[in-house]
């Protein structure tokens, strides 16, 4: 167990950033979802927000910046698609 002051206080922000990453990882993904079943007016509607999401994300190195690009290509795509 760490005996510095520092680095228990380390641990705490690690947790409480490592819980708040998963929150807004897990909304992402469930937003995606729901993009992905909505109909076309419901999905332009959503999709600003959706890639807006993505880019916050990748922002905070949550994810990869081309997983990002990735993601919001594909779903360009099924936006228009629909």
């Amino acid at each position: 167990m760490a005996n510095h002051k520092s680095s228990l206080k380390r641990i705490r922000s690690n947790e409480t950033k490592r819980l708040r990453n998963k929150y807004q990882h897990k909304t992402t993904r469930n937003a995606i979802k729901k993009l992905k079943e909505a109909d076309k007016k419901d999905a332009e509607t959503l999709f600003p927000s959706v890639v807006s999401m993505i880019d916050k994300l990748a922002k905070n190195n949550v994810i990869h910046d081309n997983k990002a690009a990735n993601l919001k290509s594909k779903l360009a795509k099924h936006v228009a698609a629909l």
